[in-house]
């Protein structure tokens, strides 16, 4: 689990390895891209090698250092570059969630209590200039990631790692290294953990991962052309990632990847357009927009409904599911959301239908009744402690406001974003003040620009008493859902606190510990589903919807793999005419 203290920048991460890392998972609803053949891209004969793919996105892929970026799974274009120790598997749906060997033979031998994990790395392996990839390289990525002036990067093995929390990077220790990482040769390497950790493979797929040759580190210039693991090298980054450019790397040697397809000769990635512009020109596809894809831009309500029933269309839109949650949370510290009674009433007269429109409808939302996403790999138990329907029960939840003392309702205030982004925004926060209304509980609204808005909500100080949140997982697991949410040795007072409830039951905490000793995943999911189950009893928040993504392909791009780990087009499969 995570010292609070250092993941000020976890719940961002949390969004960005979504847009970044991809958008959306092989488990949405039949629609006519299903009757098509099951996903964009699944018709149309064999995948081709050759030509240009085309990026189109919003946001630009910012500190291309795989030191500074946060992804989960080794991220979507990052993952072209840089290679790690083990990779998700890139297949469609939930087969896409399981962790598979990269660089490394296997996912990682532990020692018996799985405070040790060894890697062996695999013949043949080389950088872009063709010099071997050993374990020193792997190690020294590793540590240059801790540097102050290389921050940015998933904060684990500052945690998990013996003598990382004190460990300040290669630039300032005089050429020691972590004794933590161990390097008897040139392709085995062994870590030394604080804890248990039966997800560390799962880890290793964070691009802290990819081995970086320690003469060729520039330090903050890295990113500009850092040196390439994978098939692709970067041959131009203009206004830090708004343009990249990528081409083959032709000492990637595809024998010793099994992930990773590289149809495409030239990857050119375009960013900072805006989301209307990009999805018309998928739309339209024409030109070289015809192979293009984005890997940060959703469809909405209104383009959805301009796609209707043109089927050339919808047979290019691709359906998915990332591990995210969007909720209502309680600070129990704040009256009279002390009182669980008042908690249960709200569970109770939320209508999940009117918080799903407000969030696009049901294609691009579906009702939550538990805390983790409805996936197998993250231990999904299916529960539904204060069932209220599909459209809330008012009269349920006016009792328990009298048993609790509000015979004549309650009025309470919900901080929410003002950002449209239809999970923590006006439109759905305007759904809860009129479900709530129906139950006699006048609902004040808080509107914040999105900045503040995050800094108030994880402000241990000022952290409001109801409030819209989400979270999402950087690997599928219930791990990274519920320890960080409710671990109580998580708990931060004076700084950024993700443990909304300020929950610290011993209880809660032993379980999350025995749970991280197991590595039978398998096991540990379904642990994970049942302390889901038992947190929510205590209704500490009120679970309304999983986004589900759609996203536009253009017309000449084949070979679409959308798992559930990344809920996106995996750019490493696509081919183009």
């Amino acid at each position: 689990m995570l010292r609070q203290s250092q993941i000020s920048r976890r719940v961002a991460a949390a969004a960005v390895s979504i847009v970044l890392a991809g958008g959306a998972a092989a488990c949405g609803p039949k629609d006519a891209a299903d009757q098509a053949g099951g996903r964009p891209g699944a018709t149309g004969g064999a995948p081709q090698q050759g030509g240009t793919l085309t990026v189109l996105n919003s946001e630009p892929q910012n500190d291309f250092d795989p030191a500074r970026l946060y992804t989960s799974g080794g991220g979507n274009i990052p993952s072209l570059v840089f290679r790690t120790l083990t990779t998700r598997n890139r297949e469609n749906g939930a087969a896409g969630t399981k962790v598979v060997p990269d660089l490394a033979t296997d996912t990682g031998k532990p020692n018996a209590d799985a405070t040790e994990w060894t890697y062996t790395l695999k013949d043949g392996l080389t950088y872009e200039d063709g010099s071997p990839i050993t374990t020193a390289d792997i190690k020294y990525g590793i540590e240059r990631s801790f540097a102050a002036e290389l921050s940015g990067g998933a904060p684990y093995l500052r945690d998990w790692l013996i003598g990382g929390e004190n460990y300040e990077g290669p630039y300032k220790d005089g050429g020691k290294g972590l004794d933590s990482i161990v390097v008897p040769d040139a392709k085995t390497i062994t870590f030394k953990l604080r804890k248990p950790e039966g997800e560390f493979p799962f880890v290793a797929t964070q691009t802290q991962f990819a081995p970086v040759p320690k003469a060729k580190d520039t330090g903050v210039k890295y990113e500009e052309h850092p040196v390439s693991s994978g098939p692709y090298k970067v041959v131009k980054n203009e206004n830090d990632g708004e343009h990249l450019t990528l081409e083959r790397n032709e000492h990637w040697d595809p024998k010793t990847d099994e992930e990773r397809k590289a149809y495409p000769d030239k990857i050119d990635v375009r960013s900072g357009l805006d989301a209307a512009v990009i999805n018309q020109r998928l739309t339209t596809s024409s030109g070289p927009d015809a192979a293009a894809v984005t890997t940060d831009t959703n469809l909405g309500p209104a383009e959805l409904a301009q796609i209707g029933d043109n089927r050339e269309l919808a047979a290019r839109v691709g359906t998915g599911h990332f591990g995210y949650t969007n909720y209502l949370a309680f600070n129990p510290k704040v009256a009279p959301f002390d009182n669980p009674k008042v908690r249960q009433a709200i569970s109770y007269a939320i209508n999940r239908t009117s918080v799903v429109n407000a969030a696009g409808g049901s294609a691009l939302a579906e009702p939550a009744t538990t805390f983790l996403p409805e996936q197998k790999a993250f231990g999904f138990t299916a529960y539904d402690h204060f069932p209220a329907g599909k459209a809330g029960d008012p009269a349920k939840a006016r009792e328990l406001l009298k048993e609790a003392g509000f015979p004549d309702g309650l009025s309470i205030t919900l901080t929410h974003s003002t950002a449209q982004n239809r999970q923590t925004s006006p439109e759905v926060a305007t759904a809860v003040q009129q479900a709530l209304a129906a139950a006699g509980i006048t609902v004040k609204l808080e509107g914040l620009e999105n900045n503040a808005f995050n800094e108030k909500r994880w402000d241990a100080k000022n952290t409001p008493g109801f409030f819209l949140s989400r979270w999402g997982a950087d690997w599928p697991s219930g791990g990274p859902f519920l320890a960080p949410i409710f671990d109580g040795r998580q708990i931060v007072t004076n700084g950024t606190n993700y443990n909304h409830a300020q929950l610290n039951d011993p209880a809660v905490n032993a379980e999350i510990d025995e749970i991280a000793k197991l590595t039978d995943l398998t096991e540990a999911g379904k642990r994970w589903g049942a302390l889901d189950k038992k947190i929510g009893e205590q209704a500490l928040d009120v679970p309304l919807f999983h986004p589900v993504y759609k996203r536009l392909v253009g017309k000449d791009v084949k070979n679409v793999v959308i798992s559930d780990w990344t809920g996106v087009l995996d750019i490493s499969q696509v081919s183009v005419k």
